[in-house]
């Protein structure tokens, strides 16, 4: 099963919904990541066929499937909000696409109770959906489009509406399903933690653009743009302008910083230095640069605290591991490390990237 979108384009009434987009998706699982409104869902509905292309023709197996009706494609759709049948059982409602096809009896139940046991509501079937948790909706919404064994499996934000210990066990299961299966995975997200979870490759959607597709590791680590940075970072990656001059690097309010390593070979001019907030922290070698910041906000999540300074006329984001207590007003020192420095030019598009990074890094 291969899905390829040729210079696909969607405009509505003058309004352009998604920019010319061209893409080769093997089997496996596609991760489209991208905030609300970049243009994910627009783009699962083309190549769900539930909505027409404005230009562009969408292939699959190399079959021109552009004009062709929905339920005559081999595909499947969950949505974040769950959708079942109320008035069936969870068996019915998993059985509902297989009874459809005309399966028989017999392969319909061994399906239904296979796939039921792979998302763990097995010992649910005879329930109606009102008396099963959220959680346990959504895994039935899932397993209805599993079920199928469909050559594309689209999956827009499935989780968002679930708890974070929810989200996080089934994003794990999920993973897991995905890689057992000959289908095109589509699955979008605005989070690029649960993008860099889920694996496979990634393609970073803004404004209706797919601004940069590949490994999603890889993109993670290497984003092509101070676009692709901003969008593939949580929180947002900090940005900072400097003045290059002579293999130094001039900071607002009198920072220097020699540049060696990857930066080195910058030319003289200005650029847009980026650094991810777990590459900023309150503890330093001998001789690390550093600039001296105001404490606005200590924002703990679970074991982690995000601390917002300000500095250098702008507002910074660092992490730090374990729960910290900082003062509003407190100053503090901030130690950035130059070997995770990306460098963007003026036109927003990288000039420099770490030559090597890790998972988190």
């Amino acid at each position: 099963m291969s899905l390829t979108l040729a210079g696909i384009e969607k405009t509505v009434g003058g309004d352009v919904h998604l920019h010319r987009t061209d893409a080769e998706l093997a089997p496996g699982l596609h991760v489209l990541l991208g905030p609300t409104g970049s243009g994910k869902t627009s783009l699962m509905r083309l190549m769900a066929g539930l909505d027409p292309v404005s230009r562009g023709r969408i292939l699959q197996n190399g079959r021109d499937m552009t004009g062709v009706p929905v339920r005559r494609r081999s595909i499947a759709f969950v949505y974040q909000q769950f959708i079942n049948y109320p008035s069936l059982t969870i068996y019915e409602n998993i059985a509902s696409p297989l009874r459809l096809s005309g399966r028989d009896k017999a392969a319909v139940d061994r399906k239904v109770r296979e796939t039921a046991g792979l998302l763990h509501i097995d010992h649910l079937l005879d329930r109606l959906p009102a008396e099963l948790s959220g959680g346990q909706q959504q895994r039935t919404a899932i397993a209805r489009a599993l079920v199928k064994d469909a050559d594309l499996l689209l999956l827009d934000e499935p989780l968002v509406n679930l708890d974070y210990k929810l989200r996080e066990e089934l994003r794990a299961e999920l993973r897991a399903l995905f890689e057992r299966r000959d289908a095109v995975v589509v699955y979008s997200t605005t989070e690029p933690v649960e993008a860099l979870t889920m694996g496979g490759s990634v393609l970073v959607m803004h404004e209706g653009r797919v601004l940069q597709s590949g490994p999603t590791s890889e993109v993670y680590h290497h984003p092509g743009s101070e676009a692709v940075a901003s969008v593939f970072s949580d929180p947002p990656m900090n940005m900072v302008s400097v003045q290059v001059r002579r293999k130094v690097a001039h900071f607002p309010q009198g920072l220097e910083l020699p540049l060696a390593g990857h930066l080195e070979a910058l030319p003289d001019g200005a650029y847009r230095f980026g650094i991810r907030a777990l590459h900023l922290g309150l503890r330093g070698q001998p001789g690390q640069p550093s600039f001296q910041a105001t404490v606005e906000l200590a924002d703990i999540s679970g074991s982690e605290t995000f601390l917002h300074v300000h500095a250098m006329d702008q507002d910074w984001v660092l992490q730090e591991e374990g729960v910290h207590v900082h003062r509003l007003g407190e100053t503090v020192t901030v130690f950035l490390d130059p070997a995770r420095i990306h460098a963007f030019g003026p036109d927003g598009m990288v000039r420099a990237a770490p030559v090597r990074s890790r998972v988190g890094g």
